[in-house]
């Protein structure tokens, strides 16, 4: 528990030269420097990222390593900044792109290193390829107790290796739900017109990060072990609890207007993902209504905007009708089919006239991966095409039938970008 029923500052005697009030400076100082050189999409989300960082610091003590997903829905949104910044202040940085998971699996170890992954998706998306192991040792990395076991040394005896870690994952599109319901995340957005930001420049910015990890390593590591003891009142349960649980221990040893923050932000950001859960759930049922309504037109090549629309809001039983204020529009169809790259475009019906029109090979590679019916065939390898052409994919060269089912398992690799 919070000790005396003070701001949680912990157990500090003799642990720390930091008093209460210059643990919450050195998270504020923490939190401007992040701010000046990244914009995130909410004040919570900056203080998320700040007491992730600090949690870092006390890796040894926790229970549970929180993942960081950072992701956005399209190149420049500021990820790769992020993990610019996390470099310079988190505990023991391992930054990779493209690493071997036999080196990861040896790097880990009693105190282990903060990794940082950038472009995830060549581990969880179509390029992964190889890297089931990689994508296990993060999947399991999130509970302490949860080693790989694995053949190793001259005498080829089973050996076991650690997985815990913190780790901090960006890419475009979410990450699978596996590392979603593991992570804080943070959804960025490309910045405003209005919005500045400090060039990140190596000679005065890494020093400056640098000194506040510093500051940070020798406040938290004497606290080791009072952060092992504290056991915070949450206020989310589950995981989420086991996730944000080591942001709100520091919190908790900062004192000061920080335990209060902490919570806020945790309570403000898990909601946050529960809208997002609802909001996916939400585009999937459409995908499969507007699957429904091409096939009752007889899966014509376009159908016009309005007649899709019309289609939709018929549907007693389907949410569309009381969607927004006055129901489903043209802009709401727009903007809930973005994410998968679909979008409406003029087409030429058979009267000679334009209209705005969904073409349906637009749809057959997000029916394919987030709703694949069962009862119908695979699409042909030119049904492929000309889909994969349809979303700006290269051509690829033909390899037979393709499988039933979301290509790349059951997760599926993340919509065209």
């Amino acid at each position: 528990m919070v000790p005396d029923g003070r701001s949680g500052t912990g157990d500090r005697a003799g642990a720390s030269d930091e008093t209460p009030d210059e643990g919450a400076t050195l998270l504020d100082d923490l939190r401007a420097a992040i701010g000046r050189y990244v914009v995130l999409p909410s004040d919570e989300a900056l203080t998320a990222v700040t007491l992730w960082v600090a949690a870092s610091h006390i890796q040894p003590a926790l229970q549970h390593a929180p993942r960081l997903a950072v992701v956005g829905p399209t190149k420049g949104c500021g990820k790769s900044r992020v993990l610019d910044v996390l470099h310079e202040t988190v505990h023991q940085p391992m930054m990779t792109v493209n690493t071997s998971p036999a080196v990861v699996f040896r790097v880990i170890g009693k105190n282990p290193p903060t990794l940082l992954v950038d472009e995830a998706d060549t581990i969880f998306g179509p390029k992964a390829g190889d890297k089931e192991d990689l994508r296990g040792l993060l999947n399991a990395g999130h509970q302490r107790n949860r080693p790989a076991w694995r053949i190793s040394g001259p005498e080829h005896k089973p050996t076991a290796f650690p997985t815990f870690a913190m780790a901090a994952l960006a890419g475009i599109g979410d990450l699978p739900d596996t590392i979603m319901d593991r992570a804080v995340v943070l959804r960025m957005q490309k910045r405003k017109p209005g919005e500045r930001i400090a060039p990140f420049r190596s000679r005065y910015s890494v020093p400056e990060l640098n000194a506040l990890r510093d500051r940070l390593t020798a406040w938290l590591t004497p606290l080791r072990g009072a952060a092992a003891r504290l056991v915070p009142p949450m206020p989310v349960e589950d995981r989420a609890a086991d996730t944000w649980e080591p942001l709100v221990i520091v919190a908790d040893l900062a004192g000061g207007h920080w335990p209060s923050r902490a919570r806020a932000a945790c309570l403000a950001m898990t909601r946050n993902e529960v809208v997002q859960d609802e909001q996916t759930t939400l585009k999937t049922r459409l995908l499969r209504d507007v699957r429904r309504v091409f096939e009752q037109e007889g899966n014509k090549e376009a159908l016009r905007s309005q007649d899709l629309l019309a289609a939709l809001l018929q549907d007693a039983e389907a949410p569309w009708a009381e969607y927004g204020t006055k129901g489903l529009n043209a802009y709401h169809l727009a903007n809930l089919l973005r994410d998968f790259g679909i979008s409406p475009a003029n087409h030429r019906f058979e009267n000679g006239r334009q209209a705005k029109a969904y073409a349906r090979n637009q749809f057959l590679d997000a029916w394919a991966r987030y709703c694949p019916d069962p009862a119908q065939p695979a699409p042909t390898v030119e049904e492929a095409e000309v889909a994969r052409r349809a979303q700006g994919k290269p051509p690829a060269p033909p390899s037979g039938t393709l499988p039933i089912g979301p290509p790349g398992g059951p997760a599926g690799p993340k919509p065209t970008r």
